[in-house]
């Protein structure tokens, strides 16, 4: 029911893209992302919702067929099995959070 941050390791998800898994509930889960300059996430899909919520920097994000520029204190929604990527500018950092619980693959997504 709580994070602490000794129990959160940093792992490398993929070149420049750092992940923290924060933890879940039965129905929720949450990861932090820190992201280097120009270490795009790739398009890909996942049947749980996602919101996520820029702390620093910003980020291009594609949900479907529409990208915006999203920047600190700014969020998004997507929705079930829909298509989205993103692309940050500068050093980012983020939370998401997945609805049901999503086991972020570790090694990136493929």
């Amino acid at each position: 029911m709580f994070c602490h941050l000794e129990n959160m390791k940093v792992e490398d998800f993929a070149p420049g893209i750092l992940l923290r898994r924060l933890g879940h509930a039965e129905n929720i889960s949450a990861v932090h992302w820190n992201f280097a300059d120009g270490a795009e996430l790739p398009r890909h899909q996942h049947p749980e919702e996602q919101f996520g919520y820029i702390i620093k920097g910003a980020f291009w994000v594609t949900i479907g067929d529409e990208t915006q520029l999203l920047k600190a204190g700014e969020g998004y929604f997507v929705p079930s099995n829909v298509m989205h990527k993103f692309v940050p500018v500068g050093e980012t950092e983020a939370i998401d959070i997945f609805s049901p619980v999503r086991e972020v693959p570790s090694g990136g997504y493929k």
